[in-house]
Protein backbone atom coordinates (compact mmCIF):
# COMPACT_ATOMS: atom_id res chain seq x y z
CA UNK A 1 0.00 0.00 0.00
CA UNK A 2 2.77 2.64 0.67
CA UNK A 3 4.14 2.12 -2.86
CA UNK A 4 0.93 2.88 -4.50
CA UNK A 5 0.63 6.58 -4.59
CA UNK A 6 -0.25 7.91 -7.99
CA UNK A 7 3.10 9.31 -9.36
CA UNK A 8 1.87 12.80 -10.83
CA UNK A 9 3.08 16.25 -11.99
CA UNK A 10 1.08 18.93 -11.27
CA UNK A 11 1.46 22.65 -12.57
CA UNK A 12 -0.84 25.41 -10.67
CA UNK A 13 -0.32 28.56 -13.00
CA UNK A 14 -1.48 31.78 -11.40
CA UNK A 15 -2.03 35.06 -13.18
CA UNK A 16 -0.04 37.29 -11.79
CA UNK A 17 -2.76 40.44 -10.16
CA UNK A 18 -4.86 39.68 -13.05
CA UNK A 19 -7.90 42.09 -13.57
CA UNK A 20 -5.01 45.03 -12.65
CA UNK A 21 -3.18 43.36 -15.12
CA UNK A 22 -5.19 43.38 -17.79
CA UNK A 23 -6.02 47.35 -17.47
CA UNK A 24 -3.31 48.02 -17.49
CA UNK A 25 -2.61 46.01 -20.79
CA UNK A 26 -5.52 47.77 -22.22
CA UNK A 27 -4.63 50.90 -21.34
CA UNK A 28 -0.64 51.83 -21.25
CA UNK A 29 -0.89 54.98 -19.13
CA UNK A 30 -1.44 52.84 -15.96
CA UNK A 31 1.56 50.87 -16.21
CA UNK A 32 3.50 51.44 -13.61
CA UNK A 33 0.97 53.22 -11.42
CA UNK A 34 -0.90 52.14 -8.27
CA UNK A 35 -3.97 50.82 -9.54
CA UNK A 36 -7.47 49.25 -8.06
CA UNK A 37 -9.97 47.56 -9.49
CA UNK A 38 -13.17 47.83 -8.00
CA UNK A 39 -15.59 50.95 -6.51
CA UNK A 40 -13.57 54.23 -4.49
CA UNK A 41 -16.72 55.47 -2.78
CA UNK A 42 -17.67 54.73 0.88
CA UNK A 43 -19.50 52.04 -0.42
CA UNK A 44 -16.90 50.73 -2.95
CA UNK A 45 -14.62 47.52 -2.50
CA UNK A 46 -11.57 46.72 -4.26
CA UNK A 47 -11.97 43.63 -6.47
CA UNK A 48 -7.76 43.59 -6.94
CA UNK A 49 -4.68 45.85 -6.83
CA UNK A 50 -1.62 46.00 -8.74
CA UNK A 51 2.02 45.42 -7.13
CA UNK A 52 2.62 49.47 -7.07
CA UNK A 53 -0.61 49.35 -5.04
CA UNK A 54 0.38 46.42 -2.80
CA UNK A 55 3.32 48.04 -1.95
CA UNK A 56 1.27 50.33 0.28
CA UNK A 57 -1.04 47.59 1.64
CA UNK A 58 -3.91 47.75 -0.60
CA UNK A 59 -5.43 44.48 -1.65
CA UNK A 60 -8.80 42.79 -2.52
CA UNK A 61 -11.76 43.15 -0.35
CA UNK A 62 -10.71 46.27 1.74
CA UNK A 63 -13.05 49.19 1.41
CA UNK A 64 -12.20 52.04 -1.38
CA UNK A 65 -12.44 54.84 1.69
CA UNK A 66 -9.04 52.30 3.33
CA UNK A 67 -7.28 51.77 -0.36
CA UNK A 68 -7.86 55.76 -0.71
CA UNK A 69 -6.23 56.36 2.77
CA UNK A 70 -3.55 53.48 2.63
CA UNK A 71 -2.01 55.27 -1.12
CA UNK A 72 -3.69 58.90 -1.73
CA UNK A 73 -2.45 58.57 -5.47
CA UNK A 74 -4.48 55.17 -5.90
CA UNK A 75 -6.37 55.01 -9.74
CA UNK A 76 -9.65 53.04 -9.33
CA UNK A 77 -10.94 51.86 -12.31
CA UNK A 78 -14.24 49.66 -12.34
CA UNK A 79 -14.14 46.20 -13.27
CA UNK A 80 -14.97 44.77 -16.88
CA UNK A 81 -15.78 41.09 -16.35
CA UNK A 82 -16.55 40.22 -20.03
CA UNK A 83 -12.84 41.27 -20.48
CA UNK A 84 -11.63 39.22 -18.04
CA UNK A 85 -13.35 36.38 -18.91
CA UNK A 86 -12.37 36.80 -22.79
CA UNK A 87 -8.51 37.09 -21.64
CA UNK A 88 -8.65 33.93 -19.55
CA UNK A 89 -10.51 31.82 -22.69
CA UNK A 90 -7.56 32.99 -24.69
CA UNK A 91 -4.91 31.54 -21.63
CA UNK A 92 -6.89 28.16 -20.71
CA UNK A 93 -6.32 27.73 -24.82
CA UNK A 94 -2.53 27.47 -23.90
CA UNK A 95 -3.22 25.34 -21.61
CA UNK A 96 -5.03 22.62 -23.77
CA UNK A 97 -2.53 22.53 -25.95
CA UNK A 98 -0.54 20.53 -22.85
CA UNK A 99 -2.95 18.91 -21.22
CA UNK A 100 -6.77 18.21 -21.84
CA UNK A 101 -6.44 17.58 -17.72
CA UNK A 102 -7.14 21.18 -17.27
CA UNK A 103 -9.14 22.05 -13.59
CA UNK A 104 -9.46 25.84 -13.61
CA UNK A 105 -10.07 27.54 -10.32
CA UNK A 106 -11.28 30.89 -11.32
CA UNK A 107 -10.47 33.22 -14.34
CA UNK A 108 -7.01 33.61 -13.41
CA UNK A 109 -5.83 30.66 -11.91
CA UNK A 110 -5.89 26.66 -12.52
CA UNK A 111 -4.21 23.19 -12.07
CA UNK A 112 -2.74 21.38 -14.78
CA UNK A 113 -1.45 17.49 -14.96
CA UNK A 114 0.99 17.02 -17.37
CA UNK A 115 2.20 13.65 -16.42
CA UNK A 116 1.34 12.42 -19.61
CA UNK A 117 1.34 15.84 -22.03
CA UNK A 118 0.63 16.17 -26.10
CA UNK A 119 4.48 17.24 -26.05
CA UNK A 120 5.52 14.81 -25.01
CA UNK A 121 7.90 16.36 -22.52
CA UNK A 122 9.07 14.84 -19.29
CA UNK A 123 10.04 18.32 -17.22
CA UNK A 124 6.63 19.80 -15.72
CA UNK A 125 9.27 22.63 -14.98
CA UNK A 126 9.89 22.80 -18.97
CA UNK A 127 6.30 22.80 -19.68
CA UNK A 128 5.39 25.53 -17.38
CA UNK A 129 8.12 27.78 -18.38
CA UNK A 130 7.18 27.38 -22.05
CA UNK A 131 3.61 28.24 -20.83
CA UNK A 132 4.85 31.23 -19.24
CA UNK A 133 6.49 32.60 -22.33
CA UNK A 134 3.91 31.49 -24.02
CA UNK A 135 1.26 33.80 -22.24
CA UNK A 136 3.44 36.53 -21.82
CA UNK A 137 4.11 36.66 -25.88
CA UNK A 138 0.90 36.01 -27.31
CA UNK A 139 -1.66 37.80 -24.30
CA UNK A 140 0.63 40.54 -22.89
CA UNK A 141 0.82 39.09 -19.40
CA UNK A 142 2.61 37.59 -16.83
CA UNK A 143 1.81 34.51 -14.65
CA UNK A 144 3.41 32.63 -11.97
CA UNK A 145 3.59 28.55 -11.73
CA UNK A 146 4.23 26.26 -9.09
CA UNK A 147 5.44 22.64 -9.82
CA UNK A 148 5.07 19.41 -7.74
CA UNK A 149 3.69 16.40 -7.20
CA UNK A 150 0.34 17.30 -5.94
CA UNK A 151 -2.03 19.89 -6.10
CA UNK A 152 -1.44 21.47 -2.27
CA UNK A 153 2.63 21.74 -2.93
CA UNK A 154 1.84 23.09 -6.52
CA UNK A 155 0.00 25.78 -5.17
CA UNK A 156 1.62 26.77 -2.58
CA UNK A 157 4.66 27.17 -4.65
CA UNK A 158 3.13 28.98 -7.27
CA UNK A 159 3.24 31.76 -4.85
CA UNK A 160 6.57 31.72 -4.12
CA UNK A 161 8.30 33.67 -6.60
CA UNK A 162 5.45 36.18 -7.70
CA UNK A 163 4.89 37.87 -9.65
CA UNK A 164 6.25 36.19 -13.01
CA UNK A 165 8.12 33.39 -11.38
CA UNK A 166 7.94 29.89 -10.44
CA UNK A 167 9.07 27.44 -8.09
CA UNK A 168 9.34 23.71 -8.34
CA UNK A 169 9.05 21.57 -5.58
CA UNK A 170 11.13 18.11 -6.56
CA UNK A 171 9.37 15.17 -4.94
CA UNK A 172 12.39 14.56 -2.10
CA UNK A 173 12.54 17.93 -1.69
CA UNK A 174 8.61 18.20 -0.27
CA UNK A 175 8.97 17.00 3.43
CA UNK A 176 11.35 19.74 4.17
CA UNK A 177 9.49 22.66 1.91
CA UNK A 178 6.60 21.94 4.02
CA UNK A 179 8.28 21.65 7.48
CA UNK A 180 10.45 25.16 6.96
CA UNK A 181 7.22 26.71 5.86
CA UNK A 182 5.10 29.66 7.71
CA UNK A 183 2.01 27.58 9.01
CA UNK A 184 0.09 31.21 7.10
CA UNK A 185 1.57 29.79 4.09
CA UNK A 186 -0.23 26.67 4.18
CA UNK A 187 -3.22 26.43 1.23
CA UNK A 188 -6.74 26.80 3.30
CA UNK A 189 -5.21 28.37 6.38
CA UNK A 190 -6.92 31.55 6.83
CA UNK A 191 -6.31 34.25 9.41
CA UNK A 192 -8.42 33.08 12.04
CA UNK A 193 -7.58 29.13 12.03
CA UNK A 194 -3.43 30.44 11.77
CA UNK A 195 -3.77 32.50 14.98
CA UNK A 196 -5.43 29.73 16.73
CA UNK A 197 -2.29 26.98 15.79
CA UNK A 198 -0.56 30.11 16.83
CA UNK A 199 -1.83 29.95 20.44
CA UNK A 200 -1.76 26.20 20.35
CA UNK A 201 2.34 26.22 19.58
CA UNK A 202 2.08 25.43 15.92
CA UNK A 203 4.14 28.16 14.01
CA UNK A 204 6.00 25.97 11.05
CA UNK A 205 4.89 23.04 9.04
CA UNK A 206 7.53 21.32 11.41
CA UNK A 207 5.14 22.18 14.57
CA UNK A 208 2.27 21.20 12.76
CA UNK A 209 4.00 17.67 12.07
CA UNK A 210 5.14 16.97 15.30
CA UNK A 211 1.18 17.50 16.45
CA UNK A 212 -0.43 13.89 17.05
CA UNK A 213 -3.38 13.22 14.64
CA UNK A 214 -5.37 12.57 17.87
CA UNK A 215 -4.39 16.34 18.84
CA UNK A 216 -5.45 17.95 16.01
CA UNK A 217 -8.99 16.39 15.36
CA UNK A 218 -9.70 17.59 19.27
CA UNK A 219 -8.58 21.15 17.98
CA UNK A 220 -9.75 21.73 14.67
CA UNK A 221 -12.00 18.81 14.06
CA UNK A 222 -12.23 17.20 9.82
CA UNK A 223 -10.08 20.16 9.05
CA UNK A 224 -7.34 18.47 11.66
CA UNK A 225 -7.31 15.21 9.74
CA UNK A 226 -6.42 16.99 6.75
CA UNK A 227 -3.81 18.91 8.15
CA UNK A 228 -2.18 15.44 9.73
CA UNK A 229 -1.77 14.43 6.33
CA UNK A 230 -1.08 17.88 3.86
CA UNK A 231 2.11 18.83 6.23
CA UNK A 232 3.21 14.64 5.25
CA UNK A 233 2.87 15.76 1.41
CA UNK A 234 0.28 13.75 1.30
CA UNK A 235 -2.93 14.79 -0.79
CA UNK A 236 -4.61 12.36 -3.59
CA UNK A 237 -7.00 14.95 -5.31
CA UNK A 238 -6.85 14.50 -9.08
CA UNK A 239 -7.05 17.20 -11.22
CA UNK A 240 -10.55 17.25 -12.38
CA UNK A 241 -11.45 19.27 -16.18
CA UNK A 242 -15.08 19.60 -15.06
CA UNK A 243 -15.21 20.44 -11.86
CA UNK A 244 -18.52 19.89 -10.16
CA UNK A 245 -19.51 22.90 -8.74
CA UNK A 246 -20.78 22.92 -5.38
CA UNK A 247 -22.98 26.32 -5.10
CA UNK A 248 -24.46 29.21 -6.93
CA UNK A 249 -25.38 32.24 -5.13
CA UNK A 250 -26.05 35.99 -5.76
CA UNK A 251 -25.58 38.84 -3.89
CA UNK A 252 -25.93 42.62 -3.65
CA UNK A 253 -24.25 45.76 -1.98
CA UNK A 254 -26.45 48.46 -1.26
CA UNK A 255 -26.07 52.48 -1.39
CA UNK A 256 -26.94 53.34 1.82
CA UNK A 257 -27.05 50.97 4.70
CA UNK A 258 -31.10 48.80 5.59
CA UNK A 259 -31.87 48.85 9.02
CA UNK A 260 -34.80 47.34 9.25
CA UNK A 261 -35.92 43.41 7.68
CA UNK A 262 -39.16 45.32 6.16
CA UNK A 263 -36.79 47.19 3.62
CA UNK A 264 -34.69 44.34 2.69
CA UNK A 265 -37.88 42.15 1.29
CA UNK A 266 -37.68 44.24 -1.55
CA UNK A 267 -33.41 43.31 -2.15
CA UNK A 268 -34.05 39.63 -1.39
CA UNK A 269 -36.58 38.96 -4.19
CA UNK A 270 -34.24 40.47 -6.61
CA UNK A 271 -31.22 38.33 -5.39
CA UNK A 272 -33.64 35.23 -5.17
CA UNK A 273 -34.64 36.04 -9.24
CA UNK A 274 -31.07 36.28 -9.76
CA UNK A 275 -30.21 32.76 -8.13
CA UNK A 276 -33.36 31.59 -9.67
CA UNK A 277 -32.22 32.09 -13.14
CA UNK A 278 -28.61 31.23 -12.41
CA UNK A 279 -29.68 27.90 -11.64
CA UNK A 280 -31.94 27.23 -14.87
CA UNK A 281 -29.09 28.23 -17.15
CA UNK A 282 -26.66 25.64 -15.27
CA UNK A 283 -29.55 23.33 -14.85
CA UNK A 284 -29.62 22.04 -11.11
CA UNK A 285 -31.10 22.54 -8.07
CA UNK A 286 -29.94 22.52 -4.29
CA UNK A 287 -31.57 21.89 -1.07
CA UNK A 288 -29.82 24.25 1.31
CA UNK A 289 -30.08 28.00 0.70
CA UNK A 290 -27.59 30.12 3.09
CA UNK A 291 -29.15 33.81 3.71
CA UNK A 292 -25.55 35.91 3.65
CA UNK A 293 -25.45 38.90 5.98
CA UNK A 294 -22.86 41.76 5.93
CA UNK A 295 -23.40 44.59 8.46
CA UNK A 296 -22.17 47.51 8.31
CA UNK A 297 -19.15 47.11 10.54
CA UNK A 298 -18.50 44.56 7.99
CA UNK A 299 -18.68 41.56 10.13
CA UNK A 300 -20.25 38.68 8.06
CA UNK A 301 -23.11 36.56 9.12
CA UNK A 302 -24.56 33.37 7.71
CA UNK A 303 -27.57 31.48 8.35
CA UNK A 304 -28.78 28.33 6.44
CA UNK A 305 -32.07 25.51 6.24
CA UNK A 306 -31.96 22.74 4.30
CA UNK A 307 -35.03 21.71 2.59
CA UNK A 308 -35.58 17.43 2.52
CA UNK A 309 -36.34 18.04 -1.30
CA UNK A 310 -34.13 20.11 -4.35
CA UNK A 311 -35.68 23.69 -5.21
CA UNK A 312 -34.64 26.29 -8.04
CA UNK A 313 -37.39 28.04 -8.24
CA UNK A 314 -37.74 31.72 -7.06
CA UNK A 315 -40.34 31.59 -4.84
CA UNK A 316 -39.41 28.59 -2.54
CA UNK A 317 -35.81 30.18 -2.47
CA UNK A 318 -37.57 33.70 -1.86
CA UNK A 319 -39.65 32.41 1.26
CA UNK A 320 -36.68 30.30 2.50
CA UNK A 321 -34.52 33.32 2.60
CA UNK A 322 -36.92 35.19 3.98
CA UNK A 323 -37.66 32.82 6.86
CA UNK A 324 -33.69 33.18 7.55
CA UNK A 325 -33.97 37.12 7.77
CA UNK A 326 -36.75 37.00 10.63
CA UNK A 327 -35.04 33.72 12.71
CA UNK A 328 -33.29 35.93 14.80
CA UNK A 329 -32.61 39.87 15.09
CA UNK A 330 -30.24 41.48 13.18
CA UNK A 331 -26.64 42.76 14.89
CA UNK A 332 -26.85 46.00 13.17
CA UNK A 333 -27.43 47.79 9.67
CA UNK A 334 -26.83 46.11 6.87
CA UNK A 335 -24.89 46.90 3.83
CA UNK A 336 -24.82 43.25 1.66
CA UNK A 337 -27.22 41.05 1.22
CA UNK A 338 -26.74 37.16 -0.59
CA UNK A 339 -28.22 34.39 -1.46
CA UNK A 340 -26.69 30.78 -1.65
CA UNK A 341 -28.06 27.24 -3.01
CA UNK A 342 -25.30 24.12 -2.28
CA UNK A 343 -25.99 20.66 -1.26
CA UNK A 344 -26.48 20.64 -5.05
CA UNK A 345 -27.90 18.18 -7.52
CA UNK A 346 -25.03 17.77 -9.03
CA UNK A 347 -22.52 16.42 -6.20
CA UNK A 348 -22.11 12.99 -6.67
CA UNK A 349 -20.82 10.97 -3.52
CA UNK A 350 -17.85 11.75 -1.87
CA UNK A 351 -15.35 8.77 -1.36
CA UNK A 352 -12.96 8.67 1.11
CA UNK A 353 -9.62 8.73 -0.09
CA UNK A 354 -6.88 6.40 0.97
CA UNK A 355 -4.31 8.06 2.36
CA UNK A 356 -1.02 6.78 0.94
CA UNK A 357 3.07 7.82 1.82
CA UNK A 358 4.91 10.30 -0.54
CA UNK A 359 8.06 7.86 -0.51
CA UNK A 360 6.96 6.44 -3.64
CA UNK A 361 7.46 9.62 -5.51
CA UNK A 362 11.10 10.40 -4.74
CA UNK A 363 12.59 9.57 -8.19
CA UNK A 364 10.05 11.24 -10.45
CA UNK A 365 12.04 13.30 -12.67
CA UNK A 366 11.02 16.73 -12.88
Amino acid sequence: MLNDLPIRKIIHVDMDAFYASVEQLDNPELIGKPLAVGGSGTRGVVSAASYEARKFGVRSAISGVKARRLCPELIFVPPRFDRYKEISKKIRAIFLDYTDLVEPLSLDEAYLDVTENKKGNPSASLIAEEIRTRIFNEVGLTASAGISVNKFVAKIASDYNKPNGQKTVNPEEVLDFLEALDIRKFYGIGKVTAEKMYQKGVYTGLDLKNKSLEFLEKNFGKSGTHYYYIVRGIHNSEVRPNRIRKSLAAERTFNKNLSSEVFMLEKLEHIAEEVSKRLTRSKVAGKTVTLKIKYSDFTLQTRSKTLPYFISDKSVVLETAKELLYQEKLNNSVRLLGISLSNLNTEKKTKKVEQKSISAQLKINF
